[in-house]
């Protein structure tokens, strides 16, 4: 067995909406049936029981086995996946094995250790440690995943249909999309100003701004040494704390320190984060108040680490039966923390008259922590129904007056229940970025849902954070329909991010080159903090590497499929396997609200309404199509040409109601003679309805779209050369060959002539098809070599398109030139006034500039 590809599918994706790792995987003959492999399975199911059913049906191959290995893997290290799926390919023993992941690196991972599960079953003689493979499973998961804090406000925010993206490896998240979107590092939110983290951070300060406030606060001063810290503990009284000036998380924070000794080690403690200061130590309990916004959300009361003798065991071995509880961990990852056996700790034990090798009394409470910070194990009670109305007003101030938005306050006294001012209590931190493990997980008392509280900051009931997004994928016509839809939303009013095959738009600037129809640039647009609207080129390419860079769009537009192109790549071998790519957009339309719009014309596209979770907006020329028809008896929305209204306009529809544009008044379509420009107004007519554009605007929109080498390079450009007509377009396959024939059609002109190049990734038919159709239309043809001729042989394609012109009607002058530009000006030469040239070209950017040089006359 040989895997020979192995990528991650990030978003939405052909085999589902499933993140996964897709591979392709060859096996030898004699692997393709292993049930019939004598001992293989035993053997497979003794190294680990937990692998499952292998297939449902059907031979099992072991690419069979190493999907179940995979997603099993995952189960037994407590990933939630369920999906996965191998499919056969066209090529003989060789599957694509799809694994559903909830991180990759985890996802990966377990392809590796599937791997080494399925040859140690095919050595009787090899061993595999199952244990060993789901510890590093869950080892590396707890390494990447989103900790508690962050976790949870990404479960809240996904509740609420909210798209989310982790920007790093780390708790950097984005919630919603361009303009409404919001950033959170973990439980702080991006509208938390730096100088508000720097004053939480310096306690000192902080305690200067609350004594302002009128919230109570320990005394006590920074201090330059631990002499100096002594000194300060005997001025304030003992018992006293010591902490780091800039500190959080507890770090380096010890509590009740009555004697020399345990200074020393508790400066030092301190002085390894930063500055020290001491101040007095407040009787009472620990107490941790969150505050959002302007509400308090949750309170806990934190209990210093302890373990309890049992006349039997080791301090050391109670601490080990303690961090032995699956809930504890060494860092944040998990709800609670394990104990550490550190000098502050065995200081403590001292104190107590212990030391780890002791064996406490049965009932004995051996505390190994004077502070109560969850990093250090301690446990938490929640309390937060307990609070009274004035210590949470304490806690709000405190909390603006340093100006956190997400604000950890704690606070020591007797009781939440009473007044601080009563109890002689105080607010001795506020901390920014709060852990929020002890309000989600509680050792004891009810969890509270503060993550759900952080995303009602961040947004309004009812808003999910998105703007309006389209995508549109189809053979041919892609690029000038998202530019058209992306022009009618500008015209509207709204900053428009485009990506199509030509690069990344913002508001009109280009802002990326080259072919940008990918998941990667649909990303990129969506994290623009000024993009109101986005409009996406979804080519195959991108959809096959990644999946959609987005969960859903507002509208998919599908402009047709027709006999397909690139065919026989990367296993998309059929027109119907194509459909199955391109229907990935529809898929993942807006439930209920969202619309794919289709073209009624082309029934592989008609088909795929099926599979809109959303409604549909069908198009085509002719109204009296029968899927037309049918449609509007249902009352859908549809889009269609009306030749005898207004000398011939587009039409939108919905039961009795209609609104209509003249297609005289739509410069793109030459008053309605181009019939694929009126294709892709009618799907951009659609789009925009289904988006929720006025008429109006889309009327202007339409009116002011100029179809040039600017506005949409090598799309039917039209322009005069010494009174010839000179046409620049990128079409490269026999549907577009067809369209443009149609087109030139219905233009007047002498002698037309055409050149043409292909790329060598195309099947030789449909190369010598582009010749064929191009043969009984154009008079010259005038072959050039691609540049790019992706594994042909030098000379191959230009044979190919000649084979094509063998017999044509009309074509009468054939030549075979070296490279675009040589054969764009031999085309020029031949021109006399009333004549038409066709340009196929294939350097978009460097054609069309050598085509306005010479048009201009350089």
């Amino acid at each position: 067995m040989d895997i020979s590809r192995l990528r991650a599918l990030r978003g939405p994706n052909l085999w589902s909406r499933h993140t996964a790792i897709e591979a392709v995987v060859s096996c030898a003959a004699d692997e393709t049936a292993m049930t019939g492999r004598p001992g293989f399975e035993a053997r497979l199911r003794k190294l680990f029981p937990a692998i499952g059913a292998l297939r449902t049906g059907g031979a099992v191959s072991l690419a069979h086995v190493l999907e179940a290995a995979a997603l099993a893997l995952q189960e037994e290290a407590g990933c939630p996946v369920s999906f996965s799926r191998t499919q056969a390919t066209v090529e003989p023993h060789v599957y694509q094995v799809v694994v559903e992941y909830c991180e990759e690196a985890v996802g990966r991972l377990a392809f590796e250790l599937a791997q080494q599960l399925i040859t140690a079953a095919l050595d009787p003689e090899a061993g595999f440690d199952v244990d060993a493979a789901i510890a590093r499973l869950r080892d590396t998961d707890e390494d990447v995943r989103l900790g508690p804090s962050t976790g949870s406000i990404v479960q809240a925010g996904a509740a609420r249909g909210i798209p989310w993206r982790r920007l790093t490896e780390g708790s950097l998240v984005q919630f919603g999309w361009g303009k409404h979107q919001r950033r959170i590092w973990a439980a702080e939110v991006d509208q938390t100003s730096a100088v508000s983290e720097s004053i939480a951070q310096d306690k000192e300060l902080t305690k200067q701004l609350l004594h302002a406030a009128g919230v109570p606060v320990p005394i006590g001063r920074p201090v330059a040494d631990e002499v100096d810290a002594w000194a300060a503990a005997l001025e304030v009284g003992l018992p006293v704390v010591v902490k780091p000036r800039d500190g959080n998380q507890g770090k380096g924070i010890t509590v009740n320190l009555t004697s020399r000794d345990a200074m020393a080690l508790a400066y030092k403690a301190a002085a390894e984060i930063g500055e020290v200061m001491v101040e007095k130590f407040l009787p009472g309990s620990d107490y941790r108040l969150l505050v959002v916004g302007d509400r308090l959300v949750a309170a806990a009361r934190r209990e210093p680490p302890l373990v309890l003798g049992d006349g039997e065991h080791t301090v050391e071995q109670l601490v080990a039966k303690v961090n032995a509880d699956p809930r504890r961990g060494d860092g944040h990852a998990t709800s609670l923390t394990k104990i550490r056996i550190d000098d502050i700790a065995i200081a403590l034990l001292a104190e107590q008259g212990l030391t780890i090798g002791s064996v406490p009394a049965r009932g004995q409470r051996v505390r190994m922590r004077h502070n109560a910070n969850l990093s250090t194990g301690g446990t938490a009670t929640d309390v937060t129904d307990d609070v009274h109305p004035e210590v949470a007003e304490r806690a709000i101030a405190a909390a603006q007056m340093v100006g956190l938005h997400v604000c950890g306050v704690d606070m020591v006294c007797e009781s939440v229940l009473r007044p601080l001012e009563e109890q002689g209590g105080g607010i001795v931190e506020v901390n920014a970025a709060p852990g929020l493990r002890m309000h989600l997980s509680p050792s004891y008392g009810r969890p509270r849902h503060v993550g759900e509280a952080i995303i009602h900051h961040l947004f309004e009931p009812g808003h999910d954070g998105r703007i309006p997004v389209v995508a549109v994928t189809g053979t041919n016509g892609k690029t000038t329909t998202a530019r058209l839809i992306a022009h009618l939303f500008a015209s509207s009013g709204l900053t428009v991010g485009m990506t199509n095959t030509d690069g990344v738009y913002v508001d009109g600037r280009q802002i990326d080159s080259g072919d940008c129809s990918g998941p990667k640039s649909a990303r990129s647009v969506l994290m623009h903090p000024d993009v109101e609207a986005a409009v996406f080129e979804t080519a195959r390419g991108g959809l096959l590497r990644e999946g959609l860079g987005f969960d859903h769009c507002q509208v998919a537009v599908v402009t047709n499929v027709g006999d397909g192109d690139h065919l026989g790549l990367n296993y998309i071998t059929t027109v119907e396997d194509l459909a199955v790519l391109k229907r990935v957009i529809v898929q993942n339309v807006t439930p209920k609200e969202g619309y794919a719009v289709l073209n009624a014309a082309d029934p592989i596209v008609a088909a795929m309404a099926d599979a809109c979770p959303g409604k549909v907006i069908f198009f085509a020329a002719d109204r009296h199509n029968a899927v037309m028809v049918a449609h509007r008896a249902q009352g859908g929305r549809k889009v269609y040409i009306d030749r005898a209204l207004d000398g011939g306009s587009v039409v939108a529809a919905e039961g009795s109601q209609r609104a209509h544009i003249p297609l005289a008044a739509i410069p793109i379509t030459r008053n309605g003679t181009i019939g694929f420009q009126v294709e892709n107004v009618m799907a951009a007519v659609a789009a925009a309805w289904g988006a929720g554009l006025p008429f109006d605007a889309i009327r202007n929109g339409l009116a002011t779209f100029v179809n040039d080498a600017h506005n949409a390079p090598a799309r039917f450009n039209v322009m005069d050369y010494q009174g010839a007509t000179v046409i620049a377009d990128y079409g490269h396959n026999p549907d577009a060959m067809r369209a443009l024939v149609a087109a030139v059609d219905a233009m007047p002109a002498k002698r037309r002539s055409v050149v043409i190049s292909a790329a060598g990734d195309r099947r030789d038919q449909d190369i010598r098809d582009q010749t064929l159709i191009l043969g009984a239309a154009f008079d010259d043809v005038l072959l050039y070599q691609d540049a790019a001729q992706r594994g042909r042989a030098d000379g191959e394609v230009m044979a190919l398109l000649r084979e094509g012109l063998q017999g044509a009607s009309r074509t009468t002058h054939v030549e075979e030139i070296r490279g675009e530009f040589v054969a764009i000006d031999a085309a020029l030469a031949r021109l006399q006034p009333g004549d038409l040239c066709l340009v196929l070209v294939d350097q978009v950017e460097e054609a069309l500039a050598h085509l306005a040089r010479r048009v201009a006359g350089d």
